[in-house]
């Protein structure tokens, strides 16, 4: 009974150190995730499953444009780093039984936005510094128009879906803090 008893320990501390080791590289270097919802079509379409450089976010660095991104929409709280334990844990075990990740704040968007940018919505077009941004992947013109700019402030981005007429993102909610930015996707 004893070689049994030493025999499942060490089974035991091996299941708990992949466990471990699993939740690291989740936490902060590769993570995959659902797409939920319309926005990204043509893009990505509900249910595909892509998979997240989390470098950016651990490194506090900033994506480029056009990058695509996963974010948490709940921009006006911090973020800690529970929240950065408890997702990965919580998209895994979704994932392998299916359902949603994370709630409907994690948000997969394009950036079309980075610090200092001055951003327009005019003609079913972006433009960004003056000049319109050519888009071959949206869906369809963007009905959405404003009459004023948007600066994109220090340490965040400006977000947006490819199904323009259907996407809620920075155009409602604002800019992305850094911190927000929970991965870019890598394939």
């Amino acid at each position: 009974m004893s070689s049994f008893m030493r025999e499942a320990g060490e089974w035991l501390q091996s299941i708990v150190l992949a466990a471990a080791i699993a939740l690291v590289i989740n936490v902060f270097f590769f993570q995959p995730t659902k797409v939920l919802g319309h926005s990204m079509e043509p893009t990505f379409h509900e249910g595909q499953r892509i998979y997240l450089s989390k470098v950016v976010h651990t490194l506090g660095r900033l994506p480029g444009y056009g990058d695509i991104v996963v974010i948490d929409s709940r921009v006006d709280r911090p973020r800690k780093f529970a929240d950065d334990l408890a997702e990965p844990v919580s998209n895994v075990a979704t994932l392998v039984r299916g359902g949603s990740p994370s709630g409907h704040y994690i948000w997969v968007k394009r950036v079309v936005g980075l610090p200092g940018d001055v951003l327009e919505f005019k003609g079913g077009k972006v433009y960004r510094n003056g000049k319109a941004l050519t888009e071959n992947y949206v869906k369809e013109p963007m009905r959405y128009s404003s009459p004023g700019k948007v600066t994109v402030p220090p340490g965040h981005v400006f977000v947006m879906g490819d199904n323009r007429n259907n996407s809620s993102d920075s155009r409602f909610i604002g800019s992305i803090p850094a911190d927000h930015i929970l991965g870019v996707m890598l394939f």
